[in-house]
């Protein structure tokens, strides 16, 4: 960003309208879209705007889910004012503390256990105020998983794919498939992590929530408890995940009649699914974005697919495939 930046003279601009008088914008970062924060100082007060290349980055579905989110009893930013022309929504501060800063051996669980509780909210917003919520169909999962075929293992690492390599992802893709369309739908954040998790004294606030749809009941509590930024033991993770359980059916999100091990199977097969999609992402970013500093976590999601693919014996092949095919090369490449 300079000060010729063509954007940020229009952002300046329209909040010294808004204001009526001039004010200090700092950048703080861009997330990972095409999407800019910065902060705004203005007398005693501080705000966060956003910055959307409006034909790149809509605006109406962040603001739009602000507002469900909000009437579900969620903490979320307000929204102050709006460019609906250029894409620049003013918002409330929130501040920085991300729940990922505050992780550690003795709090993890508690501060886990907190984001879970506020999965049924969230999963009771399944529309806003331009109707129902996009549907997260067997389109949608193969959108996504199809990111990890075309960036990360042609465009980054070059394989050319044989057809017994194709036939072992395609099958492991329908698997996934399967699973993830046969859970009960119900709202999801569908970027739930700790991350775009902020703590606000002792509550929880959510962020980065403008792609959210109805689909699979674990889908969040995977992103949350697998995250691609920090990996707890298989205990920790164990006691969370039949909270999780036991959570969805107090609020009547899982059936009585669902036994803990199929809300496993649901749990870590959408976890590979997320995992596949991410490692595919953060290499879509470095080489569409320009945005290199992704590349790092690539390495922590293929262990997370290895790990837990070899789990289920139809997964076993491609468990096998991507650690000799995938992690190896990408630990090559340093």
């Amino acid at each position: 960003m300079s000060l010729s930046d063509t954007r940020f003279i229009l952002l300046t601009n329209w909040l010294s309208q808004y204001f009526k008088t001039e004010v200090s914008v700092e950048l703080i970062c861009g997330d990972a879209s095409f999407r800019r924060y910065f902060r705004v100082q203005h007398l005693a007060n501080s705000y966060i705007v956003s910055d959307s290349p409006i034909e790149l980055v809509p605006i109406l579905p962040f603001i739009q889910m602000a507002d469900a989110y909000k009437k579900a009893g969620l903490l979320v930013p307000e929204i102050i004012a709006q460019d609906d022309k250029n894409g620049f929504v003013l918002q409330s501060d929130l501040g920085d503390e991300q729940l990922l800063n505050q992780l550690n051996e003795e709090t993890a669980t508690q501060l886990y256990q907190k984001a879970l509780a506020l999965l049924p909210q969230v999963a009771a917003v399944t529309e806003t105020e331009n109707g129902p919520l996009p549907t997260y169909d067997q389109a949608f999962v193969k959108r996504e998983l199809d990111i990890f075929v075309e960036w990360l293992l042609i465009k980054h690492l070059g394989i050319t794919l044989s057809e017994q390599d194709k036939s072992i992802i395609e099958n492991a893709f329908a698997e996934l498939t399967v699973s993830a369309l046969e859970q009960p739908a119900f709202g999801m954040h569908r970027d739930f992590h700790s991350r775009n998790i902020l703590v606000v004294d002792k509550a929880l606030a959510l962020i980065d929530f403008q792609d959210a749809v109805i689909g699979p009941v674990t889908y969040d509590a995977v992103s949350l408890l697998r995250d691609c930024y920090i990996k707890w033991p298989v205990e920790v993770i164990d006691t969370l995940k039949h909270e999780h359980f036991t959570l969805c059916q107090n609020n009547q999100l899982i059936s009585e009649s669902v036994t803990f091990e199929q809300y496993q199977s649901w749990f870590d097969l959408m976890g590979l699914q997320r995992h596949i999609k991410a490692a595919g992402i953060f290499a879509r970013l470095n080489h569409r974005d320009a945005k290199s500093g992704y590349l790092k976590d690539i390495p922590l999601t293929l262990s997370y697919i290895v790990e837990i693919a070899a789990l289920y014996p139809k997964l076993m092949p491609f468990s096998q495939w991507v650690e000799q095919h995938v992690l190896t090369r990408m630990s090559d490449k340093g």
